[in-house]
């Protein structure tokens, strides 16, 4: 039996000096911007608000910002505005189409890419990876922007503390309630005339809200497009559907930046951790020769003191197997 014992503890020893590499796999898996708390207070220029649950910032949901660049009007063509519009993802409420941006964003799927739907009082609309302009843009080109995507769909997710409130991003969909993929608007305005309880296709998805630069979303609602050729709010073409900017409305980069924190709890202590590209190999590296440090030893000390007990034999009357085989 202490063959057996000193196996069990050799083997106790092998799990726990390969500890510190399962941790840094660990902290690898994990995103380093989940660590970075943001401050709600630090955001002003937020959307119309509405008493729903999506007024109020939740700790730990995902946040993102939209660098945009677009021209403002017909009489600026040289004066492009530049800003950041700062998103939260309701991760509780909506886990399966959060998670799809999430992927989408990490990827730079969006990078590069143009708003190519824009209506005033309504929505502005991106998210294809197909709209990018080569060179120079011109507002039908390419051909196939408004109809692309990764190819994978996920199902319509609804939640009742969910609406198309000013401000909330949403999924774009075909007729098929199940077929949104990467394109995504935001509600210029409040549009709950897209909610499922307003209509019989069973409506869209929203997933999260404009937490800060709603400005910027609001400038580019009203920039001159197809259908609204004056970018003029008193000039408004009613049957505006499916207006491309006349002047690209560029989406520069969208990123991961933190999780919201109103109980400043990462916020308040954190610390930007320091640009050291050799972390991650220094620490690998030491975990590693600590764990051949200990097992080395451990396997040696095994082999001396198991091979000193002699095995057991089948005839002996104090012998007890621990399986039973059985052949049908």
């Amino acid at each position: 039996m202490v063959g057996r014992w000193v196996i069990l503890v050799t083997l106790n020893l092998l799990l726990f000096s390969s500890l510190p590499v399962m941790a840094i796999v660990d902290a690898e898996e994990q995103p380093s911007w989940r660590s970075v708390g943001i401050d709600p207070s630090t955001w002003s220029d937020g959307p119309v608000e509405e008493d729903t649950p999506m007024k109020d910032s939740y700790y730990g949901n995902a946040v993102f910002e939209i660098e945009v660049s677009y021209i403002p009007g017909h009489l600026v063509l040289e004066d492009r505005v530049e800003g950041v519009v700062t998103l939260e993802l309701f991760e509780q409420w909506a886990p399966i189409t959060t998670q799809n941006m999430i992927e989408h964003i990490e990827m730079g799927l969006y990078d590069g890419i143009f708003f190519h739907r824009v209506i005033d009082d309504f929505v502005t609309q991106s998210g294809d990876p197909e709209c990018k302009s080569v060179g120079v843009y011109l507002p039908g080109l390419p051909p196939q922007c408004g109809e692309g995507g990764t190819g994978e769909t996920i199902p319509l997710e609804h939640n009742e503390n969910l609406s198309h409130v000013d401000g909330a991003i949403g999924m774009a969909r075909s007729l098929d309630p199940d077929s949104a993929d990467a394109q995504w608007y935001i509600a210029e305005t409040e549009a709950h005339n897209l909610d499922p309880e307003n209509r019989d296709d069973e409506g869209y998805a929203t997933f999260g809200i404009v937490r800060d630069g709603m400005s910027h979303i609001t400038a580019i609602a009203s920039v001159p497009t197809s259908d609204d050729p004056t970018g003029e709010e008193e000039i408004q073409n009613p049957a505006s559907s499916a207006g491309r900017p006349t002047w690209e409305v560029k989406i520069i980069s969208i990123k991961m930046v933190g999780v919201a924190d109103p109980n400043g709890v990462l916020w308040a202590d954190y610390v930007p951790p320091q640009e050291d590209s050799n972390f991650w190999a220094n620490s690998m590296g030491q975990a590693v020769g600590l764990g051949i440090l200990i097992a080395v030893p451990a396997v040696l000390f095994t082999m001396v003191f198991a091979a000193i007990e002699p095995p057991k034999s089948l005839e002996q009357d104090d012998f007890v197997l621990d399986a039973l085989l059985h052949n049908e």
